[in-house]
């Protein structure tokens, strides 16, 4: 099963193959645009996607955070200055003024690799 991100202009995007993802770790992947998308399973094998970029420091880290979960929400931390977002919602959890894209996941028969 390969892994889709949905994009500004609605179009999927494959990422990879969901099998290539380790729950609890993240990857980051690279959109047509230059942006990055943070890419996590957790343990019961959801996917989430949320914008690489950590907003208070402007650096393409969350992706190498660490996931939790806050009242039954899932967050990833971000590995610098430990901000909590939400991987649902985008929403900072320590600072309401603050969030970051999230995008839509799917898994489709579909191999990126052409195989």
């Amino acid at each position: 099963m390969t892994l889709e991100l949905r994009l500004d202009d609605d179009s999927w995007l494959a990422v990879c193959e969901l099998s290539q993802l380790t729950p609890g770790r993240g990857i980051a992947a690279l959109l047509p645009d230059g942006r990055q998308a943070a890419v996590f399973t957790d343990r019961a094998g959801r996917a989430y996607a949320i914008d690489n970029r950590d907003p208070f420091t402007g650096a393409q880290v969350l992706s190498r955070g660490l996931l939790g979960s806050a009242q039954g929400r899932p967050f990833v931390a971000s590995p610098l200055l430990k901000q909590r977002f939400d991987l649902e919602s985008g929403r900072c959890l320590d600072d309401d003024e603050v969030t970051v894209e999230v995008f839509a996941c799917r898994t489709s028969d579909f191999s990126p690799s052409g195989a």
